[in-house]
């Protein structure tokens, strides 16, 4: 239940802290659809860095190394809580905005979301060593029905109900609580048993015939998602929050198959996992 827990409240932070920071900083910029076209960028470019952390952390260091780093990273980023961008970053007029805001969003929200980022495929890699023989990709459907939660509750519950700053330290105190519960999780995690060598054959020659195939697939949906968004907010309107309609429907398909596609696992009983989240 830990898992999936920590799967679902660190996916609604990552996906709630978008249109969240979006919102306070596109007065700033003239509102212009620009503005949310960056912080796409921003939010993607650093995704893709959190998965490749969470890779590099499993792959090479040891398990006392991957709990010390990953609790020192969690530290640090509680010490820039909260996420509210100082009036410094205010624009005069007269730089260049793209820049500005991407410095903007590394500064106030850039290590916090890097490690949300990185803490599905984390939790899948400790719940496979925690319950060996376990699938533990339904976790992945659960982090992704957070991300819907995020996306679909902020315009119609958060905003309307919360000012910009309660939104903030919101969000900050639920991060602080998701720091304390992965960092749990982290240190509960038994040590990963060593693979038999047959095991570790077939893995190398499976990763070696499929792995372009995969990124390939991969990189479709979120190119897909980018140009649709990309195209509604320069050549439909620049409505505030309009880009999370494309992103709705893209976190809802990998959620519906996770977990009723025939990828999951499922076994006679309806149950692939003992995590709780069936």
């Amino acid at each position: 239940m830990r898992y999936a827990g920590t799967s679902f409240l660190s996916s609604f932070l990552l996906f709630l802290v978008q249109p969240l920071i979006a919102r306070l900083i596109l007065p700033w910029f003239g509102g212009s659809a620009a503005v949310w076209t960056t912080c796409m960028l921003f939010f993607q470019a650093l995704l893709l860095a959190g998965y490749a952390y969470a890779h590099l952390l499993q792959k090479y260091a040891s398990r006392r190394l991957e709990r010390l780093i990953h609790t020192a990273l969690l530290a640090a980023a509680l010490a820039t809580l909260p996420i509210a961008p100082g009036e410094a970053w205010k624009p005069i007029g007269s730089e260049e905005p793209v820049t500005r805001i991407l410095l903007l969003l590394g500064a106030t929200v850039g290590l916090p979301y890097f490690l949300l980022a990185a803490n599905s495929p984390l939790l899948q890699a400790w719940f496979a060593r925690a319950r060996p023989g376990r699938n533990p990709y339904r976790l992945f459907a659960v982090s992704n029905l957070g991300s819907l939660v995020a996306l679909l509750g902020y315009p119609f519950l958060l905003e309307p109900n919360l000012g910009g700053a309660e939104r903030v330290r919101l969000w900050s105190w639920l991060f602080a609580a998701f720091a304390l519960l992965c960092a749990g999780v982290a240190w509960l995690t038994p040590k990963a048993a060593a693979p038999a060598p047959a095991e570790e054959e077939a893995a190398s020659g499976e990763d070696r015939s499929a792995w372009s195939l995969w990124l390939a697939l991969s990189a479709t949906g979120s190119v897909l998602l980018l140009a649709v968004t990309n195209h509604l907010t320069q050549n439909v309107g620049a409505v505030p929050l309009l880009w999370l309609v494309p992103l709705a429907i893209y976190l809802a398909t990998f959620a519906i198959t996770f977990e009723v596609g025939p990828g999951t696992g499922r076994s006679g009983s309806g149950r692939c996992c003992s995590c709780g989240c069936a």
